[in-house]
């Protein structure tokens, strides 16, 4: 019974190889299956099938080879209770002090084109989630008990620890290896409920399965909520691609804080929208999830510069992101206002020395890459809104003219960059702008004809001319009343999704103003 046992079974066989010979050199002995036991004996290392261990051979197809009195017992046992190490002695069964195992790749598999329901089955696994969780509840206390790793993420820290240690391992860390094993394995029985709930016997399929269970890691607790008395916590998909301000590395600065993060995250989806190849350099300016300001320019300086222009006095405390890199003459600028978080693909060695003297500014790098998310949430009393993210590509070639007049060139490519701009501004969204800047922003009013009217308004506060510009709408005008309102102001052209039962009222509104108006066909209601 002095024998100590690691039983190593993996799909992932990232760094299996070093780890068992680090668990060999302790002095424990190997147990393993399949093709790890394979790749360990051709690695050099000395393996115990666990067909061998148990005396009894995988049957049907390898469903049945670790649901085994033998293995299971070597792992539940726990060290403290002799009545449980004199039942493993009676039955000659030896302990298992380290189960490392990944489980069968369902996710992977069910993601390729073409994958039948019966594949997705044979790739649930059965004997891999009952180990990890027997190991997992019996990780024990400070007399001893198993540590488990689905992660190869945590092979050579366990090493280092048990190389310290005399081979022991802490009961913090078997129980935060516990609480990591209890997490894959939930996460991966929702996998599996997510495809089959999503699916009937007859093969019809829904996008959105019956029962959702979506998963997050934390980063860190926040000093509150968007209020003071609220608590509030960051958590990160693990699954999502590089490009969501989740993935930002924070260069310097104060702590982010829940209104940071939301602000941030607006600020950076917009400004992501505009491609530094295609586009040029961008720069957007948000205030409570609202854009106040956006404009390209030949460089970083003018773009924000641009930006800043469309609405000083909101931009105070405002967020501020870049498409590309900052460079010293764009970080002194913005370093002369007061800001909150300056968010870009990346900064110059010389820009990050100016910024460091504003040492609570927060600064994030972060990737350009998508972030293709699945799904978004929106948390409602008792239940959840969950809806596919508002990534329709969008092809300028089908937009339809349906006015007399045709927009000019310029106008044309004024109106596909507001168009581009109101996607992220709160509705009902109305957003003035000209030679590829805003001049005037109308966000989150009860009407249409009201978010027009603030439009224009915030524009001569700023000292900005409307006239000669052109205007997006998030969402169809119900009424001819706020073609009248821009109309007046001086605008010349208007991008707007149609679909009102209205439509020929106000393209006759459009008509008598003599001006050009371009049906999308899309909404971007963001609420």
């Amino acid at each position: 019974m002095t024998e100590r046992y690691a039983l190593l079974s993996v799909s992932d066989k990232t760094g299996i190889v070093e780890f068992a010979r680090g668990l060999e050199r302790l002095g424990l002995r190997l147990l393993s299956t399949g093709g790890t036991a394979q790749a360990l004996r051709e690695a050099g290392l000395k393996v115990t099938d666990v067909a061998e261990h148990t005396g009894f051979p995988e049957m049907l197809d390898g469903r049945v080879k670790t649901l085994h009195p033998r293995v299971h017992g070597g792992i539940l046992a726990r060290r403290d209770d002799e009545a449980h190490l004199a039942a493993l002695a009676a039955q000659g069964i030896p302990l298992i002090d380290v189960v490392a195992v990944n489980l069968y790749p369902f996710e992977q598999t069910v993601a390729r084109p073409g994958c039948t329901l019966e594949e997705a089955i044979e790739n649930i696994d059965i004997g891999g989630p009952a180990m990890v969780r027997a190991a997992a509840k019996n990780h024990g206390n400070e007399q001893g008990g198993v540590a488990v790793l689905t992660d190869p993420a945590d092979y050579a820290p366990l090493l280092d620890e048990m190389h310290a240690n005399g081979g022991r391992v802490s009961y913090a860390t078997r129980y935060r290896l516990a609480a990591k094993a209890f997490t894959h394995t939930a996460r991966y029985d929702a996998a599996i409920s997510h495809y089959l709930t999503a699916r009937t016997p007859a093969g019809e399929t829904s996008r959105f399965p019956a029962a959702f269970q979506p998963a997050f890691d934390k980063v860190q607790d926040l000093r509150y909520g968007e209020n003071p008395h609220q608590s509030a916590a960051f958590y990160r998909d693990p699954r999502a691609a590089a490009g969501g301000i989740a993935q930002a590395q924070q260069l310097q600065g104060k702590e982010l804080s829940y209104n940071n993060l939301a602000d941030a995250d607006a600020a950076w989806e917009c400004v992501k929208s505009f491609e530094p190849a295609a586009d040029g350099p961008a720069c957007v300016i948000v205030k409570h999830a609202n854009p106040c300001g956006v404009a390209l320019g030949e460089n970083p300086l003018e773009a924000y510069l641009r930006a800043f222009a469309t609405d000083p006095t909101s931009a105070f405390g405002g967020i501020i992101a870049f498409n590309v890199p900052v460079d010293a003459a764009a970080a002194q600028a913005v370093a002369a206002q007061f800001l909150e978080v300056l968010i870009a693909p990346g900064y110059t060695a010389e820009a990050l020395k100016v910024l460091a003297a504003k040492k609570n500014v927060r600064v994030l790098r972060c990737p350009l890459g998508a972030d293709p998310a699945q799904w978004e949430y929106k948390r409602i009393g008792g239940g959840l809104l969950v809806q596919t993210p508002d990534a329709v590509s969008f092809d300028p070639d089908q937009l339809r003219v349906v006015t007399r007049r045709q927009p000019t060139p310029e106008e044309m490519r004024d109106l596909l960059f507001v168009w581009r701009v109101a996607k992220y501004v709160k509705s009902n969204a109305i957003v003035y702008g000209k030679e590829r800047r805003t001049v005037g922003i109308g966000a989150g009013q009860m009407s249409r004809v009201d978010s027009s009217r603030i439009a224009v308004i915030k524009a001569r506060n700023a000292g900005l001319e409307v006239r000669g510009s052109v205007v997006a709408s998030d969402a169809f005008f119900p009424f001819r009343d706020g073609l009248d309102v821009l109309a007046e102001a001086g605008a010349t052209a208007v991008i707007q999704p149609g679909g009102s039962v209205r439509d020929e009222e106000v393209i006759a509104a459009a008509d008598e103003h003599g001006l050009a108006m371009v049906f999308t066909g899309i909404r971007h209601f963001r609420h």
